[in-house]
């Protein structure tokens, strides 16, 4: 009989009972008050974009490895996925906000 309690602890053990669900975390960029035909404004837009997504991705210790690498992955594929809505929002010059979210 106890040949077969311990496996069965010891998955039991390796799955959380309440796993929460992961929300997605997000924030949101104004963009209303820029001039997006104009350098400066582009600028600004970009420096805008590149703090909401460290914000969303979020600042992991130097020591959390696993955190960092995760960070920078999430920060890649933010900006691939955002390049594409910013040159559009350029290229029409549009004011409304952008969200920048991730799980």
């Amino acid at each position: 009989m106890t040949k077969f309690l311990l496996p069965i602890l010891l998955f039991s053990a390796a799955t959380p009972a309440f796993a929460e669900p992961v929300e997605p975390v997000t924030s949101l960029v104004q963009i209303g008050d820029l001039n997006l035909a104009s350098e400066a404004g582009q600028r600004t837009l970009d420096k805008r974009l590149t703090q909401a997504i460290v914000e969303v991705c979020g600042d992991p210790s130097p020591a959390d490895l696993v955190g960092q690498n995760k960070a920078r992955s999430c920060r890649q594929d933010l900006h691939a996925r955002l390049d594409v809505e910013r040159d559009q929002r350029i290229a029409k010059a549009s004011t409304g906000p952008i969200l920048v979210a991730a799980r």
